[in-house]
């Protein structure tokens, strides 16, 4: 590929994906690190692109909130997460979604899904599928994080302890090198943990990119969960690890069967208490709003503060 064709691919993959490493500008481009370095450089010295930790990005999602450039990050694999999450619910299901920007795309893919029951903190989720196909959502209240539209605190998990749903799907920060789930956050680890004991089948989902990273709080091990949705065939020292544990993993392509590990089949989803109901209803197109919080945690990518999922 000659170098100018070079230097608009790398601006059309940065303006897609919002933030790239080099790593992946070299595998899409079928070049070297250093090549890729190279031609990043004076697009970097030119003002076209921003250098992140590990990567670049475009300058305009520098304006963006910390959540909306996750958004973007990954993008194509998430989709194809949020793609197997929806073949996976089906019409008339009950589930617990948390705040993640994974579990955003997967309310996104829901939207083809009907009649669906969803228990969320995230008011972005909730607008997005309240009063939509018959659905009912359910939104826990809390003090609502200035970056995510998440609802947090002690209300928020004694709220989602009403329910009980088929499924709770939760995201991660990272799976470490032993395969052990990490989040940046202990309160996502908080409401993770009070999602599963709610729910018959327990699903994590997890980008490839985020395998083989650690992070600050150590979530769960492989064997608290029933199911691990990716988007690409896992490496064989995981696969051995989720395996051992008796973890489904379904990816794009992959054969998919019975719950490896399901819990209180027979359990019905139980009304929320009197009083609790908080169906959100509002236009699922509206942008979600949200007050100041307190708490942030940095982004080591972008040298802001969030909530790293």
């Amino acid at each position: 590929m000659y170098p100018l064709l070079r230097r608009a691919e790398i601006l059309r993959i940065a303006q897609s994906q919002g933030t790239t490493s080099i790593s992946q500008l070299a595998q899409a481009l079928a070049v070297s690190d250093e090549t890729i370095r190279r031609t990043v450089k004076p697009l970097i010295e030119e003002g076209l692109l921003v250098k992140v930790h590990g990567g670049v990005m475009l300058p305009s999602h520098l304006e963006e909130s910390p959540f909306r450039r996750r958004m973007h990050e990954y993008q194509a694999e998430k989709l194809h997460v949020a793609q197997q999450i929806g073949e996976l619910v089906q019409d008339g299901d009950s589930l617990i979604l948390d705040s993640g920007t994974t579990c955003t795309h997967i309310a996104q893919a829901l939207r083809s899904r009907s009649r669906l029951t969803v228990v969320t903190n995230s008011a972005a989720i909730a607008s997005l599928l309240a009063q939509h196909n018959g659905n009912r959502v359910f939104m826990a209240g809390g003090e609502l994080c200035a970056d995510d539209a998440a609802s947090l605190g002690e209300s928020v998990l004694a709220y989602i302890r009403q329910f009980h749903v088929k499924y709770a799907i939760v995201s991660v920060t990272a799976v470490d090198a032993e395969g052990r789930l990490m989040d940046a956050q202990p309160w996502d680890v908080e409401f993770a943990r009070a999602a599963f004991g709610q729910a018959r089948q327990r699903v994590v989902v997890a980008v490839h990119p985020k395998f083989d990273h650690s992070a600050l709080v150590l979530a769960m091990s492989a064997n608290e969960i029933d199911m691990l949705v990716t988007d690409a065939p896992l490496e064989a020292r995981f696969a051995r690890v989720f395996a051992a544990a008796g973890v489904e993993v379904r990816y794009p392509g992959s054969a998919t069967g019975p719950m490896a590990a399901t819990r209180d089949a027979q359990t019905p989803m139980a009304p929320p208490l009197a009083g609790a109901s908080a169906e959100l209803a509002r236009d699922p197109h509206d942008d979600a709003t949200c007050q100041p919080a307190s708490a942030p945690i940095a982004d080591e990518a972008h040298g802001v503060q969030h909530h790293a999922r």
